[in-house]
């Protein structure tokens, strides 16, 4: 095999054969081809695109690479979810314990920030003592115990998906759907789960900005998960405004606290239901109680605790508190149509709360909390954003990131008075 030839194929927007999948897929895993090669290659498929037979291939091969784990022991469903990344999307923590207090078993193998999006391990680690790496044995403990787990993901799981996606993130090539989508379904059906939903997000703090493109990748990865036996659903959710109240670390732990002590913010108790909802019923579960009922009663409170103190944490500890914050206020009276969901992200990043590269530290305390959201009445000298660091230097590029973030229409005006707020929920796409 030839990886010229398999360059000068997708290239040429011929389909790839199987066999040349395969041996790709194996050949860079093993370091025979280049870094140079596969990224030429990943660029054609960018370009050229690839078909639902190729993607499939493609899936299975960087499956083959590494391990598959089985869940069946475990004796009850399992569910799980995974979004696709965006600002304020602290989802998973509130949704993970709340979907093993109705029955199922939750598997949430997750990972950190880059760029903008938060990662749901850096904000777990703000928890004192809180655990991410564990084995499969542990892994498997903390779910018997407590229901649901949140944790990395082994090297074992996918190893080319790993190597393949350090590559994406510095050519250009994050973009591609069928990377994107053979990316996130190879680590999920690895996993073993027996039913997945996916969150994917659109807007101006998502991958994918417009609803077509997220349609398309929805539509794609739910086959692929159809395909390899995993009932798998999606839903297709805004992120043009960053979700909840806050952006950041042990910000966004709060917050979720809040979600499941029955209150917090209702765009995130929406989702956090809704996704509960689509896991259960994906999982076979969706006849038994109704996830609402149990935020209410404490019961997914009582899961959370379980899972925290399982993997090392103290879910009493008092979390961490940035040393500087930083008021911005309304500059006149009217209503907030506008907070665009990219620029508050990449604000939290600067103040800390992400990083540039993988290695960098993050700040427990770094971010954002927002006190007004799109369609709320503010008046002059209100507070809209909090902005908090341990280091008062983030200030400025964090405000110069927002100096076009938001829009404010007078009180009274057609603007103010015409705005309607875009549905969190957007379209769902199922087999």
């Amino acid at each position: 095999m030839d990886m010229i030839d398999v360059i000068r194929a997708k290239r040429d927007k011929r389909e790839l054969t199987g066999e040349q999948i395969d041996w790709t897929i194996r050949a860079y895993t093993d370091g025979v081809v280049a870094d140079e090669q596969m990224s030429a290659l990943a660029m054609a498929i960018l370009l050229n695109g690839m078909s639902r037979g190729e993607i499939n291939r493609w899936t299975d091969a960087m499956i083959a690479t590494g391990v598959r784990m089985d869940f069946t022991a475990l004796g009850r469903p399992t569910a799980d979810k995974h979004s696709t990344g965006g600002v304020g999307d602290k989802i998973t923590l509130p949704l993970a314990p709340l979907v093993a207090a109705c029955g199922a078993a939750v598997p949430q193998l997750s990972g950190r920030g880059l760029g903008h999006t938060g990662g749901t391990l850096d904000k777990l680690e703000s928890i004192p003592g809180w655990r991410a790496l564990l084995s499969n044995e542990e892994l498997l403990d903390v779910l018997r115990e407590a229901g649901a787990v949140i944790c990395a993901a082994g090297d074992g799981l996918a190893p080319a998906d790993k190597k393949l996606y350090a590559l994406r993130d510095v050519t250009g090539t994050v973009e591609s759907i069928p990377l994107i989508a053979s990316s996130i379904m190879s680590k999920k059906i690895a996993e073993g789960t027996g039913a997945l939903v996916l969150d994917v997000k659109v807007g101006t703090g998502a991958f994918m900005k417009n609803l077509a493109d997220a349609r398309e990748l929805a539509e794609t990865m739910v086959g692929l998960g159809t395909d390899h036996g995993v009932n798998t659903v999606a839903l297709l959710t805004d992120m043009d405004t960053p979700l909840g109240r806050t952006a950041g670390n042990a910000l966004e732990v709060r917050e979720s606290v809040e979600v499941l002590a029955g209150g917090g913010p209702r765009d995130v108790v929406e989702l956090t239901v809704a996704l509960a909802r689509e896991m259960l019923a994906a999982a076979g579960l969706g006849d038994g109680p109704d996830p609402a009922d149990k935020l209410a009663d404490g019961s997914a409170m009582d899961s959370w605790k379980r899972m925290i103190r399982a993997q090392g944490g103290d879910p009493d500890a008092v979390l961490p508190v940035a040393r500087e914050q930083h008021v911005v206020t309304a500059p006149a009276d009217g209503v907030l149509t506008r907070l665009d969901a990219l620029a508050v992200g990449v604000a939290a990043w600067r103040l800390g709360a992400g990083r540039a590269r993988k290695e960098d530290p993050v700040q427990a305390g770094a971010g954002i909390e927002l006190h007004a959201k799109p369609g709320d009445h503010v008046t002059a000298g209100q507070p809209l954003l909090t902005l908090h660091t341990d280091t008062p230097e983030r200030f400025e590029p964090a405000l110069a990131a927002l100096t076009d973030g938001w829009t404010l229409a007078p009180t009274g005006s057609a603007e103010a008075t015409a705005f309607l707020p875009r549905p969190l929920i957007l379209d769902r796409v199922s087999k």
